[in-house]
């Protein structure tokens, strides 16, 4: 889990206990639909690329759920891109690719998330509702996320733009839940 994976993605291939050249990525990047900056989504594609890493890209709002299983099905890694956290989980859910995805986690399938596709693994997305706009997914029913992990992604503490609210988030939400706040520098690894 990271906040920006082309920021960490060297670090990313060190801990990496096998050869990253020629393996393939489902590469999700739904959650910036809705963002009109998505410099980002490129640059993390970029990063797999720069790691020998075949991209396979993925729009889960675009596909059925047997296209969507059969995709994150024959590549090696998961990976889910920054934008809007409530969109990218409406998406998710309405697709049935949350499930799929917490299936494969469950099997032991690599998952790599950048701000969002970090964020959405946690309990539940009240907290982020100061940085992302929760009236991009008019249809989500509820916040509760993936619960993937017991914990919250705080994505890109103290980077600019986003220096002040991660900081206002941080304080408001410290003694409510667990967060971990994160830099673009840093990520998660769990084994």
């Amino acid at each position: 889990m990271a906040a920006s994976f082309a920021d960490v993605y060297l670090d990313f291939a060190q801990h990496m206990d096998q050869n990253l050249i020629g393996k393939s990525v489902t590469f999700i990047p739904t959650a910036s639909k809705p963002e009109q900056t998505t410099f980002y989504v490129e640059e993390d594609k970029k990063a797999f690329e720069k790691l020998g890493i075949q991209v396979d890209v993925l729009n889960i709002d675009e596909q059925d759920i047997q296209s969507i299983e059969t995709t994150l099905n024959r590549n090696d890694f998961i990976f889910i891109s920054g934008g809007n956290t409530f969109y990218l989980l409406q998406k998710l859910k309405r697709s049935q690719a949350d499930k799929v995805i917490c299936n494969l986690i469950n099997q032991g399938k690599l998952y790599i998330g950048s701000s969002a596709g970090s964020i959405v693994l946690g309990p539940d997305l009240e907290y982020i509702k100061t940085m992302d706009d929760a009236s991009k997914a008019p249809d989500l029913l509820n916040t509760q996320a993936l619960g993937l992990i017991n914990f919250s992604i705080l994505p890109h503490f103290k980077d600019e733009p986003f220096s002040e609210i991660t900081t206002q988030i941080l304080n408001e939400f410290y003694f409510k839940q667990v967060l971990v706040p994160l830099t673009n520098q840093q990520f998660i690894y769990i084994n």
